[in-house]
């Protein structure tokens, strides 16, 4: 009898407590798209006061991104729910400011009404806004920015768009299998909201890898990374590390993925040099604050960013800035593309091609020509000057705004 009590109580207990608890989701998501109607209507007519909102994901090229649209004369501000440990230096940090219990249920849900009152267009990435964590809700975000007549720039950063039945690069499938296992879960609503960004977004940004997963851009860059070039910039003062005739080759490896980034392969051919006699150091860090990663850059000769994604990204140009030479894999279709779009001369871009095949014998090519270091890179500085300054990389945010409908107040 005690048996038969149990599995009565198994087959109708969990099952109604189940359905119960879709309905009581259902119910909530529906009051929470009712309700972003309803604010989305509300400030449809309202003066938004700032004219650029960059969020809500924490990521440091938002904080490069607002100076680059001041020096344009756009007003700007960056928010995100909570920061990474990169940085924290963000307008406005919803956690900092919304501490209940029941404002924290409902984060987002408040940040959306914060975007929607106060921008006049928002630059944010592929997996969405403030409604991006939401369903249903943000299967019609950019319809509700589009109601509040909220501008959107939609723009990837690499895991928003990775859907790998798109790209062709095995390596890179491989390390993201290991790094990062439950993304295959993902990989539906990535396509959807690549779909949906793509059709409804006034206008999207793409670049660097990001062209192997997307399928239309408006405009085309070799990536959007802007960089604040004067507060990374050279050392004058030589480091205690670099001093001494018969010190190491520095080489400085920070990985935030280590199968993404080919870790490795760094470790086994330095390894491989070092037992051949070569005087070789690979510092590794992980998980450090961005102002120790630029102190450390300048204790290094060479600075090893990635030998798997097949372009450079933020840790390459904050090295090329400082002047340091950069170690990264560039994709020959890639760089081709850029060339023949015209954003770059053949033979410009002054980054060490390697991947995992190549890596070892690149070292030791550099190795025995240390002293051309100093001038690859000086040029590598000239080329983040160029392509990814505040100057010019504004430079393009201000035409596409413009282009969408949005410009700087006049008296600017």
């Amino acid at each position: 009898m005690k048996r038969i009590f149990i599995i009565l109580f198994y087959n109708t207990y969990y099952p109604l407590r189940n359905a119960l608890r879709r309905l009581w989701l259902g119910a909530g998501r529906g009051l929470l798209f009712c309700w972003a109607i309803l604010v989305a209507l509300r400030y449809r007519y309202a003066r938004k006061p700032v004219d650029v909102g960059l969020g809500p994901l924490p990521m440091i090229n938002n904080v490069y991104h607002k100076k680059a649209l001041e020096r344009y004369g756009y007003s700007a501000r960056t928010f995100t729910v909570d920061v990474f440990s990169i940085t924290d230096q963000f307008d406005f940090i919803a956690r900092r400011h919304l501490r209940s219990w029941w404002s924290k249920k409902f984060l987002y849900a408040s940040m959306f009404r914060y975007a929607v009152k106060n921008f006049r267009c928002l630059y944010m990435y592929f997996d969405g806004g403030i409604l991006g964590w939401h369903a249903p809700a943000w299967k019609y975000e950019a319809w509700l920015y589009r109601l509040a007549r909220v501008k959107t720039v939609i723009m990837p950063y690499g895991g928003d768009i990775q859907d790998f039945t798109r790209s062709t690069n095995l390596l890179f499938k491989n390390a993201m299998s290991s790094d990062y296992p439950k993304h295959r879960f993902s990989r539906q609503r990535i396509s959807r909201k690549i779909d949906q960004w793509t059709l409804n977004a006034d206008h999207i940004i793409s670049g660097c890898d990001w062209v192997e997963y997307l399928y239309h851009w408006d405009t085309l860059m070799l990536a959007h990374f802007s960089i604040d070039t004067e507060r990374w910039k050279p050392v004058e003062i030589v480091p205690p590390e670099l001093q001494g005739e018969n010190r190491p080759l520095r080489i400085l490896h920070a990985p935030n993925h280590r199968h993404q980034k080919g870790s490795k392969h760094f470790i086994r051919a330095v390894e491989e040099l070092k037992a051949e006699g070569l005087n070789i150091e690979l510092v590794i860090v992980q998980k450090v604050p961005n102002e120790e990663i630029r102190r450390m850059i300048g204790t290094v000769d060479l600075v090893a960013d990635q030998l798997i994604i097949g372009w450079y990204a933020m840790f390459s140009l904050e090295a090329m800035s400082l002047g340091k030479p950069v170690l990264c894999y560039l994709r020959k279709e890639f760089e081709e593309l850029y060339i023949g779009h015209g954003l770059v001369e053949a033979g410009e871009i002054p980054i060490i091609n390697s991947n995992p095949f190549t890596v070892k014998e690149r070292i030791r090519e550099w190795y025995h020509r240390r002293n051309e270091l100093p001038e690859l890179g000086r040029r590598s500085r000239e080329f983040v000057l160029k392509h990814h300054s505040l100057d010019h990389v504004g430079g393009v945010f201000d035409r596409i705004n413009r282009s969408i409908g949005v410009q700087p107040p006049k008296n600017v």
